[in-house]
């Protein structure tokens, strides 16, 4: 492979692009952070670049196929680049990636973040230090995505992460904090703690609940928020950690079905009363919150009746986001090899209903704040409306010609606009 090397000022330019989870966006920062390091020039996904690197997915056969076609795009665009796929798919399937482009870099999860050290020792890049921050990297300086834990070992009977995210680990809380302290410092306002399942954090002597602790009192981010948490993760302890008002009233709690039988088959610890009791803890104790989560419909036997009752349960719950997967037989899973495989036709009227339910229950939980003041953390304009988050992940949108990025300020809510609602900000709460 013939690459040009950083040298006589010709900087190696490098697009980093991700599909699926946050712990994927997670690396996808950490990798564009440590090739900036070494001189590359971070651009955005789709320009011109020497080198294109995909961190890919396989929890779906979609998210293989995006892989592919993102592989494809990217050779007619960049027909003389080095294309480096990484990530779950290619941790599973190498041979298919080679497959779609002979000339792909394959590199599997447990060597993608050493990956400058194994681009220069393979002579495709000369190491030139030059510590920046890699601000081409994100659409924005608002969030940044860190890694504290990853691997799974439950075997969920659905999902073939624990077979390409293996050997599961936990950072050292001491190297977190160091990192969040440095994101500080580069001017993010928001950190989000992911992970393959990061209520099973444990280093050093300490859980998810020490680690929380200690970013708190060792760094001055200004809002810490978490992925998704499992509902038997969920401890009296845990949520006493909100009192702290930078720990953003968001949880993201995973259901995947609200029927005890499907729930059985899945191989998921816990029934639908614990699931709801578990909502209701989370709801006496934290005002505000959101609760969002993951469904997946069309599970191998589901019934009318059991797909009934999650919808039941959904509604008991009054969840601000659902995420609605229709069930995907994936390699290496034992749901994959159960009987009564629902047909493309059952999921796509059964995933029709649960998103409109999902509809309704985000306009309910939006409509809640109608003539509130929410304080919110701007991070995008177009077209001259700018869009931002509230700490329980509402976006909203608003009118300025003042220049909002990376700002955290109060907004009238005054309607639902868009996915979100629309914000009043005031001048003089942007000039403070």
């Amino acid at each position: 492979m013939n690459l040009p090397m950083n040298t006589n000022n010709r900087q190696v330019k490098v697009s980093i692009d991700s599909l699926g989870c946050k712990l994927n966006q997670a690396e996808a920062e950490s990798l564009a952070y440590d090739l900036a390091a070494a001189g590359c020039r971070i651009v955005p996904p789709g320009s011109p670049a020497d080198i294109c690197i995909l961190n890919t997915c396989t929890v779906t056969h979609v998210a293989d196929r995006k892989a592919r076609q993102w592989l494809r795009r990217s050779r007619r665009l960049n027909p003389e680049s080095l294309l480096i796929a990484t990530g779950c798919y290619a941790e599973r399937a190498a041979g298919e990636i080679s497959g779609t482009d002979g000339k792909v870099l394959v590199i599997d999860n447990s060597r993608k973040l050493d990956l400058v050290n194994i681009l220069s020792d393979n002579g495709l890049l000369e190491i030139q230090p030059a510590p920046v921050l890699p601000a081409d990297h994100s659409h924005n300086r608002t969030r940044s995505f860190i890694r504290i834990q990853e691997g799974c070992t439950n075997w969920c009977t659905y999902c073939i992460v624990p077979a390409v995210r293996k050997n599961p680990y936990s950072r050292e809380p001491g190297e977190i904090v160091a990192e969040i302290r440095q994101r500080c410092a580069d001017g993010f306002k928001e950190v989000v703690l992911t992970g393959t399942e990061i209520g099973t954090f444990s280093s050093s002597g300490r859980n998810l609940e020490g680690l929380l602790t200690r970013i708190l009192a060792e760094t001055r981010i200004d809002r810490l928020r978490l992925t998704s948490l499992q509902p038997q993760e969920i401890t009296p302890g845990l949520l006493e950690m909100w009192s702290d008002t930078r720990l953003c009233p968001h949880f993201h709690l995973s259901l995947q079905s609200g029927s005890d039988s499907v729930l059985a088959r899945m191989g998921r610890h816990y029934t639908a009363a614990q699931y709801i009791e578990t909502v209701g803890q989370i709801r006496r104790q934290i005002p505000d919150v959101a609760i969002t989560t993951d469904v997946i419909v069309g599970f191998p036997g589901e019934t009318g009746e059991e797909f009934d009752q999650t919808l039941e349960l959904c509604r008991q719950a009054g969840f601000a986001r659902i995420h609605v997967f229709p069930y995907s037989a994936r390699p290496l899973t034992a749901a994959a090899g159960m009987p009564g495989q629902a047909d493309d036709k059952t999921k796509k009227e059964r995933e029709a209903v649960m998103i409109r339910l999902a509809g309704e229950q985000a306009q309910a939980y939006l409509a809640e704040f109608d003539g509130r003041t929410l304080p919110v953390l701007w991070e995008a304009c177009s077209s001259g409306i700018w869009s931002g988050l509230t700490p329980n992940y509402i976006r909203v949108y608003t009118r300025s010609a003042h220049k909002l990025g990376n700002l955290i300020t109060p907004a009238g809510i005054a309607g639902l606009w868009r996915d979100g609602v629309w914000g009043a900000v005031k001048t003089q709460d942007i000039l403070e």
